[in-house]
This record gives C-alpha cells, structure tokens and sequence, in this order.
C-alpha cells in the first residue's frame, strides 16, 4: 500500500509456522522455546509481566478469555525468513494464539482470532495495516480497502475476493534485508518535493492494483502478468528497487514468467512471479542465476 492506495494480498502456503504444546511441570507457567531464532521466553502466574512478543502475545490471550497461566512448554517453529515482508510475525501469532487458545480448551478462530492476531501485530509493527494477520487467519486473497479509516479494525479495512482460475507464483529472496523505513522515507522525500512527478506514479499504481483485481477475479493471467511488470516498472521510478531487484525480474520474464515484481517494502527482499506451472522450475532456475538466494512455489486457488 503507498500513499492511499489500495493493495492485493494473497496465502503463500509453501512457508508457514507451526506451534507444538506439551504439558509441563505444576507451577511451571509456560515456556516459549523459538528454536529458528535460538530463544526461549517464561511466564508465570508469579511473574505475569511479559518479556518479549512471543509473551506479550500469550498474555493478550490470556486477558481476552480470562483465564490464569496454565502449565505449558510452546516449541515455535518457522520456514518463513524474518524481516521479509513474508508475514512471519503474523504466521508465528496466528500459530501461537490457535495452539494456546485450544490446549486451555478455548479454541479460538475466525473474527475472534483475527482480532487477536492483529492485536499482536501491534507489538511488531506498531500501527499494522492487518493485511498480514487477516490473510494468514483465514487464508484466502485478501484487497485492502482504500478508503478505510487507518484505525479501523482490520475487517473494515480488507475485502476478501474470487480467484477465478489457480495461479502458481513463485516467491525469490534477493538475499537482501528489507529496507522498508528507508524506502518509505525516500518516497516521502520525494512526494513532499517533486510531486507533480510523483503523485501520477502513486495514482498510477492504485489504478494496476484495481486492475490486478479484476484480472484475478476473472482468470486472467496473462493481463495480470503485465501489470505486475508495469507496477515493477512504477516502483523502480521512486526508487525503491535496486538493481539485483531489476535484474532477477527481467531474468524471470525472459525465462517465460507471465509477470514479476518486488514485494513488500522494496530495497531488497523478495520478488514474486507469476508463472505457468509447466515453467514454475525454469523460472526459479533464472531468478536464481540471476541473484536470488532461495526461490519457493505455491499454487493459490
């Protein structure tokens, strides 16, 4: 989302965080055990106050269905690359959250677990657009709503909408963190200076966003191929590509990708492509040759 235009989020489901409980010794509280990030967190009805996101999270839990601090060892586990405009933080809630909710015999899903994990956003991102929390909760392609209230809840913020034929992507890391504050910065910089030039390039890309919409809904892959080549194109005039970002997708578009684009925040982390299946493994191939680190596909249906 830039500037007040809308965004298109989609489940990537060859990534995800999984959370395994056990019970643990009486009088124990609960032990989070990050194995991926090597840390471990406590909480205990003796020391309520919690250290750290993965404990924040659980104490929003526990407030929300008012109940103590049961005995429970958490073993958190993720695929998903932190910092990388993935939705890992989101992921790892959504897991926690679903794992602790049931193993107190409270389970919790849908609207209710949304709200949850949005509210877990907050302690990650601090004012969250809750298009992370809301497409991994319900796992479905998710349109944010323009005009929405920033503070609305994310409900009132996301639409959901159709896929009308399965599309397989493929996802490359650039092997490069993210530089999301950086890049907005940049874009800001020159919004507030140049923007006779710069505000048709941001109306311009809410109006492919709507465009990439219908295409979606309609099938379309091959018209949402190209304007995903042409958002690419808009981003890299403000600056928040860089040129590895521009070569892996040219590499991927002159493998037979119907279309390729940086994701997320832009100056650097990942790319996503949009293919025929039959050349998903051509693609990642050249997106690899051509930079990438790692490379993953999943089909959205």
């Amino acid at each position: 989302m830039v500037y007040g235009q809308p965004a298109i989020a989609v489940p990537f489901t060859a990534l995800a965080a999984t959370v395994e409980s056990r019970p643990a010794p009486l009088g124990s509280g609960i032990t989070l055990r990050a194995h991926d990030i090597n840390k471990e967190a406590r909480l205990t009805a003796s020391n309520p106050k919690p250290n750290g996101a993965l404990a924040q999270t659980v104490q929003l839990v526990l407030t929300a269905l008012n109940k103590p601090v049961p005995d429970v060892i958490f073993d958190v586990r993720s695929t998903i690359p932190v910092a990388s405009g993935l939705g890992s933080g989101a992921a790892v809630s959504t897991a926690l959250i679903r794992e602790l909710s049931a193993f107190i015999g409270y389970p919790l899903e849908g609207d209710r677990l949304n709200a949850l994990v949005y509210e877990a956003e907050k302690l990650y991102h601090g004012t969250p657009s809750g298009i992370d929390n809301t497409v991994i909760v319900f796992e479905r392609p998710l349109y944010f709503v323009r005009d929405a209230p920033r503070h609305a809840p994310p409900d009132r913020r996301t639409q959901s909408f159709r896929i009308g034929a399965p599309l397989t992507l493929i996802v490359a890391d650039s092997g490069i963190p993210g530089a999301t504050r950086e890049t907005v910065a940049a874009v800001r910089q020159q919004f507030e200076s140049d923007p006779a030039r710069t505000v048709p390039i941001i109306d311009r890309i809410g109006e492919l966003v709507n465009l990439g919409r219908r295409a979606i809904e309609e099938g379309d892959a091959e018209t949402l191929g190209g304007l995903m080549l042409d958002n690419h194109r808009l981003l890299a005039l403000l600056g928040v590509s860089l040129p590895v970002l521009d070569r892996i997708v040219a590499a991927a578009r002159a493998a037979g990708a119907l279309g390729a684009k940086l994701s997320g925040g832009g100056g650097g982390g990942n790319l996503i492509a949009l293919v025929d299946a039959e050349n998903a493994e051509r693609v990642q191939v050249a997106m690899r040759s051509a930079g990438a680190v790692q490379t993953w596909q999943t089909t959205v249906k």
